[in-house]
Parts: structure tokens; sequence; C-alpha cells
């Protein structure tokens, strides 16, 4: 990377990558998304996608028309729709001469010295490629963190900080932390001091809320990452923030304040 180039991590939630039925992909996001992450790479920066959304695949190949409420019908769902998933990214990352690579994960891998080693030393083999986007998702077939709990926000940030990733973008159904009177909050320094703020409700094809989205917030600015939440369902927002652009919430990193 020259001196100008970021290493970054952006998370899709299931909100931003299901149709507006919720039980099956919605294209038009993949052609806008990946152009904007192709975009990214293309200038320099080191991107890695971390991906919900295998659920809402798996529905729309099962013709199911409501998401399961039994955790292993989940896991079936999420199994059968994780290819269907890697399908559309591969399809349209390879419209701007970049491939993908999958990597699928559990919170287990990342507590294991030796596998922890291993992921890193992986991504850093795919980085050195130069066109290849590592696409991370949980193994919902034998973890269900992100199934029962939050949206693949923790891991995230996880996975920030296993990359040592200079920014790390979450873009999800919102515009970004909202105030009490619903205005955007533009910046914060404080990730404790807006927890107040934090709602539990979720989008309607959404596991995770504000609640999860701030935990994982937290733990990448701890570690020295500055964090945004902004929409996934607007044009630029990644790009935007990339550019320093006031775009959704701003979280300061421990090196930022």
């Amino acid at each position: 990377m020259t001196t100008s180039s970021k290493r970054i991590v952006v998370k899709f939630g299931s909100g931003i990558l299901a149709n507006a039925r919720g039980t099956g992909l919605d294209e038009r996001q993949f052609v806008r998304l990946a152009a904007e992450v192709a975009g990214l790479v293309q200038a320099g920066h080191e991107c890695v996608i971390v991906s919900s959304g295998a659920v809402a695949a798996g529905l729309g190949v099962l013709g199911l028309k409501a998401r399961p409420e039994d955790l292993a019908a989940r896991q079936a769902c999420a199994a059968i729709g994780q290819s269907k998933l890697m399908q559309n990214y591969a399809a349209h990352f390879t419209t701007h001469g970049l491939h993908v690579a999958q990597l699928l994960l559990t919170y287990s891998d990342l507590d294991s010295r030796t596998a922890y080693q291993n992921v890193r030393n992986t991504l850093a083999h795919l980085f050195a490629r130069r066109t290849v986007v590592p696409i991370i998702n949980e193994n919902d077939t034998v973890a269900v963190e992100e199934l029962k709990f939050g949206d693949n926000d923790k891991l995230s940030a996880e996975v920030a900080v296993l990359v040592e990733a200079d920014l790390l973008i979450m873009l999800t159904s919102v515009d970004g932390l909202l105030d009490e009177r619903g205005e955007i909050v533009r910046v914060v320094e404080d990730v404790d001091g807006v927890a107040r703020l934090a709602r539990q409700e979720k989008g309607k094809f959404s596991v995770g809320g504000m609640i999860s989205k701030l935990q994982a917030v937290k733990l990448a600015v701890d570690a020295g990452i500055s964090t945004h939440i902004a929409s996934g369902r607007k044009a630029g927002r990644i790009p935007g923030i990339v550019a320093g652009r006031t775009v959704g919430t701003r979280f300061l990193s421990t090196k930022e304040r």
C-alpha cells in the first residue's frame, strides 16, 4: 500500500442485502456495493467485506416466505444460501476485474492462537494479490452468534482488529446513530456516553440492532480503528466515508481523540 492507502473492513448487514420481502437477495444492491468497493480496491486500498445475507439467500432458493423461527432451520437456510451469496459477489466483482475469496469463521477460530494466525496469514496473501476481495461470514452451520444475536456486528470488529484495519465501515438500514430528536449524531468521542441512545428495534430483516453495533464499535475504536455507521441503501456512502466526507455517524478511535 502507499502512504495514502487504507486497509478497510466493510460490513454489510442482512437488511441491506435482502430484497424487499426478505426472501432473497437484492441484485441491485450487489451491483452498486460491488462497484463502490471495487473503486476503492482500484484506488489502492485493501478491502475486506464481512457479509451477512446467507439466510435470506437460502430462503429464496427454498421458496420460503418468512425467516424460520427454528435455529436449525435457519442454519440449513444459511448452508444453502452461502453459495448463492458468494455467486452473487463473484459475478458482480468479476465485472470490475476482481476475484473474491470466501472465509467462513467462528469465534473459536478467533480465540485460537493458531487459527487466528492462520487467518491473518491467509488474508495477508490475499491482500498481496491486489485483485482479490476477501469476503468473510460466520460459519452459521456450526456457530450461531450471527443467527441469534449480532448480524455479524461483532465479527466485523474482530476482523478489523485482526487485520489491523485503518477503518471499519458498518453499513446498515439506518443513517447512523440517532439522538433523542431523531437527528443523526455526526461524531462520537465516547461510545459509552451515547449507549443510552441505542434502541432495541431492528430492521425487518436484520438480526442485530444498534445495541450490538455499539458494542462492536467500542471494540474497534478501543483498538485504534476509526469506525462509521451509515446507510447501506444510499449510494456513495462507502467512498464518501473513505474520502473523509460527513456521512452517517463517525466514532473516533483512541488514536483520534
